[in-house]
């Protein structure tokens, strides 16, 4: 499989030898597997200790013959702290169970309970990441992900010379234009909008699209705000293939190096 490097022009430089992953089949379960397993929910729940932290002493028994007992006083059994004494005569106050005031909460969120505990095998994870790559150069997948491509795109992987990552914003931008046409540029732009609805009400107010992911190498840098960029490096599965595989993706040459080297079939 080959693959056209385009100048910051979206002229055609060269062609080079694809890696071999870029044709690998889309293991889609896999993909979705691993999404799962690294969902983040954000733990919440009340302190280990609330309700248990009564600050006066004192509590009582429900034997009989011992001091600070309950035993005959025609009091009910609900935990009490201690408040003042006289002699054996003690003001009792009802603590830490739920219906005392101040006390524990009954069945309180558990944040144990929402830590992700699902393994990932490496040998999947590798697969899964190599099923992504591969659905980036599939224009078959890439009109599956983005449903306003009405013809199947045939120019994918999209990869460029390492200059555009000297570029600054607005010549990015204008560089894109050029490399992707009108069509693909405006599902690259990432786009911020008010949401309709209740959902405004309800913690999510604004809707938006993930836009063009840039890949670069892992010894280049590039700042902008208008695209994701990730080297190679950091790049994962979450970059790839949130929601759906086939992301529009762009990849500079010495990304392709680099996820040769780490994704490439080794030589034995």
């Amino acid at each position: 499989m080959k693959g056209n490097i385009l100048d910051i022009e979206g002229k055609k430089l060269k062609q080079i030898e694809l890696p071999k992953f870029f044709d690998a089949d889309v293991r889609e379960d896999l993909i979705q597997k691993i999404l799962e397993a690294k969902k983040i929910k954000q733990p919440y729940g009340p302190s280990p200790v609330a309700g248990n932290q009564a600050s006066a002493s004192g509590k009582l028994k429900h034997h009989r013959h011992v001091w600070k007992s309950q035993y005959g006083r025609g009091m009910s059994r609900v935990p009490r702290k201690q408040m003042s004494r006289k002699g054996s005569n003690f003001n009792w106050v009802g603590a830490t169970v739920p219906n005392t005031r101040g006390g524990r909460r009954a069945h309180p969120p558990k944040s144990f309970s929402m830590i992700s505990e699902i393994k990932i095998n490496k040998k999947e994870l590798k697969q899964a990441i190599i099923s992504a790559l591969s659905a980036t150069a599939s224009g078959k997948w890439i009109m599956k992900k983005y449903s306003s491509i009405k013809e199947e795109p045939n120019n994918f992987p999209l990869i460029t010379e390492s200059k555009i990552s000297t570029l600054k914003t607005k010549e990015l931008i204008l560089s894109m234009k050029k490399i992707l046409g009108e069509n693909l540029f405006e599902l690259a732009l990432k786009k911020k909008e008010v949401r309709s609805g209740k959902g405004k009400l309800r913690g999510r107010k604004y809707k938006s699209n993930m836009g063009l992911l840039i890949v670069v190498g892992d010894k280049e840098k590039l700042k902008t705000t208008a695209f994701d960029v990730v080297s190679v490096g950091k790049l994962g599965i979450k970059d790839l293939a949130k929601g759906n595989p086939g992301r529009l993706t762009l990849y500079t040459e010495n990304a392709i190096e680099n996820l040769n080297k780490k994704y490439g079939e080794k030589k034995k």
